[in-house]
């Protein structure tokens, strides 16, 4: 399977802090925003991973990330000329993805719970068998999302972008899992009334298909689209408090590299290195020397 991580548009929600950066590369407590939806697709096993971003800020992410060889994964960088829609990323990974299966995380989603590499594998099987899978989560005011209806054995029934009398109050969170050839249903996608390609109008595609499933990710689980100033905090004070309290660090690259075989301890203490005397870099060095206990 192959991960693309969608990092471009505006970021008008955030000025002035993303007037000279693109709030993927904002702080989210101790690391970039970036490794977030990274951490997520790397856990789902995806070491291929293509990310798209506009052509101001694709270099910066190239900096910070170069080729993914830190992290035991192989990284690409496509530019998006414009923010035509969510859908637009397939077309513009069509040559990335080939004849594979693929999953999408948006760069500003951060996912959080005990299960969720499970549940992540499971869309990655799905997958494999043909059939797609979206992520749920439960939100008091559905009308600002993508809303998904399910019947009571989890099934979808419907999805609606951002509806003015939404039928249930799951929204679809930015994680997103296809089986092969979700590139040539991509192209056949009509622009919406804003003129994008929606990411609804390719899940209908599938509903009407019948091979939308569905992973509800309910209590225990915490989702965070950091796309506004409040969400921004509220995603770094829940870091820090998960972190300080528990002493375990969310989403780090190179922990996940390191415990699933993909870079040896040597590669590990380059990167403690290269992060020196940072809280993030000292629990790498625990991490690599044994003092970190899972």
């Amino acid at each position: 399977m192959k991960g693309i991580i969608l990092a471009g548009g505006a970021g008008t929600r955030l000025y002035p802090l993303t007037m000279v950066t693109c709030k993927q590369l904002l702080p989210i407590y101790d690391k970039p925003m970036i490794y977030y939806p990274l951490s997520t697709l790397m856990l789902a096993g995806i070491k291929d991973i293509l990310i798209i971003s506009t052509p101001t800020d694709l270099p910066n992410f190239e900096r910070l990330l170069r080729d993914g060889s830190d992290f035991g994964i192989n990284l690409s960088y496509k530019i998006q000329p414009n923010p035509d829609g969510l859908a637009q990323a397939f077309i513009l990974g069509e040559e990335f993805i080939d004849d594979d299966t693929v999953a999408m995380c948006l760069g500003d989603n951060i996912f959080y719970g005990g299960s969720l590499t499970e549940r992540l594998i499971i869309a990655v099987n799905n997958a494999e068998k043909g059939y797609a899978t979206v992520f749920g989560y439960y939100v008091k005011d559905p009308e600002r999302f993508g809303i998904m209806e399910i019947d009571d054995s989890g099934n979808v029934i419907s999805v609606e972008e951002k509806p003015k009398q939404p039928k249930s109050n799951y929204c679809i969170t930015g994680l997103y899992f296809y089986p092969k050839g979700v590139s040539k249903r991509a192209k056949i996608v009509k622009p919406s009334a804003r003129g994008e390609l929606e990411i609804t109008s390719l899940n209908e595609m599938y509903l009407k298909d019948g091979i939308l499933k569905a992973q509800i990710l309910g209590r225990g689980f915490t989702w965070i689209d950091a796309g506004t100033m409040d969400s921004l905090t509220d995603a770094s004070v829940f870091v820090q408090m998960i972190q300080n309290r528990q002493g375990v660090v969310i989403s780090a690259p190179e922990e996940i590299a390191y415990i699933r075989g993909w870079i040896s301890k040597d590669k590990l203490l380059e990167s403690v290195d290269r992060y020196g005397k940072s809280p993030y870099g000292q629990h790498l060095r625990n991490v690599a020397t044994g003092k970190f206990i899972y």
